[in-house]
């Protein structure tokens, strides 16, 4: 197949900080070295594939470049005896879509280990309406749960809500019997929200205390925060006794301002979200929960679908905060 043509996305540099997208026909034998070989059935965006897309050199070093960080589809080829021909997989995280080639190609070619069995109960599809933002989410959420926050331990605060990670944290948590408390920028989404399982809905104003307080009324069992900044500080300092935050984004900023009076007066567990080298073993668990026990029957409102020639205005824009909930990009219409 070393000289089978495909479609696929390229980012290209033009210029100084110059980047061009377009959707320009490569051959497999461009593909990096791997064991697998996997068609593409669909990908997602996320907030590093616009990144990436844009020419963000933290993301991305080398172009051109074709981004996406998640893929699932079917095994084309393998040198891997874990994996053979029509095996359905997905593929996220590692290096895929930063400096390997990504998933908004018909093909991508991995290392074996970077590969997970389709989980039964699920389809292509339907992964990627989870992708890496709702694996980013169900990894928090099982971090919670195995820090002995369950849902009669009190509120749980999602931040960023109407983004990807954080309405699949609202969906999953509600699923999983949670009272969610979704803070976002975009009140206009409220309906939204509550329609996808928020008991009620505070604006990102409210979720971010300027009072210089060391700490804060405790209100949160827990939180999921999205987009670090000011907004984590907050929630920190609001959070009850032994309560647990994970934190996975900085999208408000990278820097956090806090003081250590919520973790040795209130015990307050930080949890920080990898998922992009989560180990295998984990890895598989948490698909397996996404396809069992927190299987959202929404997914179909959670998100919308694609082609590759519509993918470059939705990366306009998730840059500008524009997205809400998934995108999925079917590769082959």
């Amino acid at each position: 197949m070393a000289d089978t043509k495909f479609r696929a996305m390229v980012v290209s540099e033009t210029g100084k900080n110059e980047f061009k997208r377009e959707i320009a026909e490569r051959s497999i034998s461009d593909l990096p070295e791997g064991e697998v070989l996997v068609k593409v059935q669909f990908s997602s965006l996320n907030y590093k594939d616009a990144l990436s897309a844009s020419g963000n050199r933290g993301v991305t070093r080398n172009y051109p470049h074709t981004p996406g960080v998640d893929a699932a589809g079917l095994v084309e080829e393998s040198s891997s005896l874990n994996f053979s021909r029509g095996d359905k997989v997905i593929v996220h995280g590692h290096d895929l879509g930063m400096d390997t080639d990504g998933g908004f190609g018909q093909y991508i070619r991995v290392p074996a280990d970077w590969v997970v069995t389709l989980p039964d109960g699920l389809t292509a599809k339907e992964a990627m309406m989870y992708g890496t933002a709702g694996f980013t989410a169900a990894q928090s959420v099982l971090k919670l749960t195995e820090n002995k926050i369950n849902p009669g331990s009190g509120k749980i605060l999602v931040t960023g809500a109407t983004g990807g990670v954080g309405s699949m944290a609202v969906a999953i948590l509600a699923k999983a019997g949670f009272e969610v408390t979704a803070s976002t920028g975009k009140t206009d989404q409220a309906e939204f929200l509550k329609s996808i399982g928020a008991s009620e809905v505070i604006s990102r104003e409210d979720s971010s205390d300027q009072s210089g307080k060391l700490l804060l009324r405790g209100l949160w069992a827990g939180v999921v925060d999205t987009v670090g900044g000011d907004i984590l500080a907050t929630a920190i300092k609001s959070t009850n006794q032994r309560g647990v935050v994970t934190t996975c984004g900085n999208v408000a900023s990278h820097d956090l301002n806090i003081n250590v009076y919520p973790f040795i007066l209130r015990g307050v567990t930080l949890v920080g979200i990898d998922s992009a080298s989560c180990p295998m073993q984990r890895r598989e668990k948490i698909w397996d929960m996404m396809a069992t026990y927190w299987k959202l029957g929404n997914l179909e409102e959670l998100s919308r679908t694609v082609t590759l020639e519509g993918l470059s205005d939705e990366i306009d824009k998730i840059l500008k905060g524009g997205q809400v909930g998934r995108v999925v990009v079917d590769l082959w219409k």
